[in-house]
């Protein structure tokens, strides 16, 4: 671990900013470790179908306000985004080039997700499965994705986008919600919310990117505001206080975003802008920095494969051992919680093996000849250094990259 991490070390850009590294791991471990644990696969009389263990034990609600990190990938998002615009503008790039690249990086991964899928749909109904439990699965592996959608789609509108105040998409939430709430409108106007939800934290980061969040007063006014807001909504106005979705409750804070679910995002934003320094001390030990990096280049692996890492344990554990407490067992006592926590190991080892299998399709790199720097008659071959694309790649000395580029 040791030479591991003084490589990775050596080979990060000074001006890199680790701290957002951090943010965009802490978010997908967030993600992961959510719905490994608010999840649960239960077999009854021979079918597979989805529980939540917060539908029975509500005393767990405090864990989706832990785990449920999504308006920190769109902070993320949207800094690296306008960051990354800017600085291809600044190099004369067109921006139909732009996007290119930075869907490439965003969707080249998951190409083989459907073709991984179909194949196993495939076995499974040749196989005997029923249809019921097949449905279950699939539905699991890929509901998750909406997220991938949102961001590509606000990805692609960074140029319009950039400079919008906050204020905007929050009033656009505010006005769908009163109608959605209290005029009973038709719901088809709550999907407005999908993109104006997730548009007030890519707009926060596109004003981070401009260097408008910098003062402390910003971070505890989001953090404190955000929170009271969120405490508001759910005492006073009938939000529900879990802020993921509960399968069988009337009203998602997700399903799509409401007003609750964005000023509790404000509130994690405000608490990612006071953790930056804190997670720039920190990331000077090699250590820890090369755990971030490990992650962040595998971000979009460990996220396509979650679900499937999942599924495959649960599904191992039913052939070797029948029906095994905490992992096909209905998740309706707290004795379901520990084994669930047992199996979290479990989980772990198959994601890694998902890591193993399908890294490749996020790290590969256009193959390319080695980048020189030409000084009068001696050439000079360029040291690879850690950019955060996809692998580990070069970086020119003579052309200025955004240093924490990233989808």
């Amino acid at each position: 671990m040791g030479d591991f991490a003084r490589r990775i070390e050596s080979a990060t850009p000074a001006d890199r900013d680790r701290a957002v590294d951090a943010l965009r791991a802490i978010a997908i471990l967030g993600v992961v470790l959510g719905h490994w644990l608010v999840t649960a696969l239960v077999v009854d009389s021979g079918t597979v179908h989805g529980a939540s263990p917060l539908r029975y034990l509500p005393g767990l609600t405090p864990v989706s306000w832990l785990l449920q990190t999504l308006a920190l990938f769109f902070l993320v998002g949207g800094l690296v985004g306008a960051k990354s615009h800017a600085c291809a503008r600044a190099r004369g790039e067109s921006y139909g080039r732009w996007l290119r690249a930075r869907m490439s990086r965003l969707l080249r991964p998951l190409a083989v997700v459907p073709v991984v899928w179909a194949v196993a749909a495939c076995v499974m109904l040749a196989s005997g499965v029923d249809q019921d439990t097949v449905r279950a699965l699939c539905k699991l592996v890929w509901s998750p994705l909406w997220f991938l959608v949102v961001f590509a789609a606000l990805t692609a509108a960074t140029p319009l986008v950039a400079k919008l105040h906050p204020l905007w998409p929050l009033a656009v939430v505010v006005v769908v919600d009163l109608y959605r709430f209290g005029l009973d409108a038709p719901g088809g106007l709550a999907s407005v919310n999908v993109a104006a939800g997730w548009l007030v934290p890519y707009c926060l980061g596109a004003a981070w990117s401009r260097g408008e969040l910098q003062s402390r007063r910003t971070g505890w006014t989001l953090l404190l505001g955000g929170a009271a807001a969120t405490v508001a909504l759910i005492l006073w106005a009938g939000y529900p206080a879990a802020m993921v979705g509960v399968p069988g409750v009337a009203v998602s804070n997700l399903d799509p975003p409401t007003l609750a679910v964005v000023t509790f995002g404000l509130a994690q934003c405000g608490a990612a802008l006071l953790l930056i320094g804190p997670l720039r001390r920190a990331l000077r030990r090699p250590a820890l920095w090369a755990v971030v990096a490990t992650v962040n280049l595998s971000a979009m692996t460990v996220f396509l494969w979650h679900q499937t890492a999942m599924i495959a344990a649960t599904a191992t554990g039913l052939w070797v051992g029948g029906s095994l407490p905490g992992l096909h067992t209905m998740p309706d006592e707290p004795g379901w919680v520990l084994a669930r926590l047992a199996w979290l190991p479990a989980f772990a080892v198959a994601l890694l093996i998902c890591w193993l299998a399908f890294r490749g399709h996020e790290q590969r790199r256009p193959r390319r000849k080695s980048l020189v720097v030409r000084e009068g008659r001696t050439t000079r071959p360029v040291a690879p250094r850690y950019d955060q694309s996809p692998s580990w790649g070069l970086r020119s000395g003579r052309v200025r990259h955004d240093p924490n580029e990233r989808p």
